[in-house]
């Protein structure tokens, strides 16, 4: 049972697993199905058995981390937790790219499809192709981190559902910066269209939507200003999306408007999510755990590696407003 699982600083170690999946392995969430704990994961059922509480307004304090040595060993993977929740909320990895790949090394390489000949194919002549070369230079995986300076005395009374806020904040730090480097791979190398005058009409994005022949496009990344200048367009008056449940707009034809302040005062990126991109990560967001279970720390870290590479270039598109 989780209340009786051992836990020591070496689950961290452990090559090729993230702790809670070392976790998991100790209290397998099978064995929970059908109980009132079937809902929480390994971690989670270890706050439950510490009485740790992190939300809320009666939420522990951050010392309630260090009761025990055991209780402390939670602390790294909570931090964590709390900065990847900052990533992911400002991310448009999830909204642009269609594919995720994990990789150990430093470095990745894309490749390039090109397709030649049409159907239908007359007897007797070749059949058209699709030709997939892997890129002759290999791309970097980048590193995007954060660091907090605090020490332990400075922190251990604050309330844990005011330092997650803290903590999500430098995720969404991380995350922004992914955003400037996809943003700028994906609209390095493409020939954009423009705008027909000064502002940009409906007719514009509607035109930029419908260009894109071979693909279909169903995200336009905008900057917030762009973004103004759309959402105050007659036609988008009542073109709310699910925007109630998820924050999203849509336009009349079904193209997902995403604000990014990485993305450039003058440009629409637009793509076709399935196949414009995929990204790749060297790593899952990481902390310094040795540091933070003791508390002897005077910041805290965190990094994540990733990469991300064009799939079907006809599948990007920018249009030039020239706000």
């Amino acid at each position: 049972m989780y209340d009786n699982i051992r836990l020591e600083r070496s689950l961290y170690n452990i090559t090729g697993k993230s702790f809670t999946q070392a976790l998991t392995e100790l209290d397998p969430d099978e064995g929970y199905k059908g109980t009132e704990l079937g809902g929480l994961d390994a971690f989670e059922r270890q706050l439950k058995r510490f009485g740790i509480k992190v939300s809320g307004a009666d939420s522990d304090m951050v010392e309630k981390f260090f009761v025990t040595a055991q209780s402390a060993v939670l602390f790294p993977e909570y931090v964590r937790r709390m900065i990847k929740k900052g990533v992911d909320k400002v991310s448009i990895a999830e909204s642009v790219c269609g594919a995720v790949s994990r990789t150990d090394g430093m470095d990745f390489r894309g490749f390039t499809i090109t397709h030649t000949g049409s159907n239908p194919v007359p007897q007797g002549t070749a059949l058209p192709s699709t030709t997939v070369v892997l890129d002759s230079t290999p791309s970097d995986i980048k590193k995007f981190a954060r660091m907090l300076k605090c020490s332990y005395e400075s922190v251990r009374k604050q309330r844990l559902e005011a330092f997650g806020i803290v903590l999500r904040d430098i995720g969404a730090s991380v995350g922004r910066a992914l955003n400037s480097y996809i943003c700028t791979t994906l609209i390095t190398g493409v020939t954009p269209s423009s705008i027909e005058g000064d502002e940009i009409t409906y007719e514009d994005i509607a035109k930029f939507w419908s260009d894109m022949t071979d693909h279909d496009m169903d995200v336009m990344v905008c900057s917030p200003a762009i973004m103004a200048e759309i959402l105050a367009l007659p036609e988008m008056k009542f073109c709310i999306g699910d925007f109630m449940t998820s924050g999203r707009i849509k336009t009349p034809y079904g193209v997902t408007l995403v604000k990014c302040s990485q993305m450039p005062a003058n440009k629409v990126l637009g793509v076709d999510s399935t196949a414009a991109a995929e990204l790749i990560l060297g790593s899952d967001v990481t902390v310094d755990s040795d540091k933070l279970i003791s508390t002897q720390m005077n910041e805290i870290s965190c990094s994540l590696l990733a990469g991300v590479t064009k799939v079907c270039g006809d599948a990007v598109g920018v249009l030039l407003t020239g706000i």
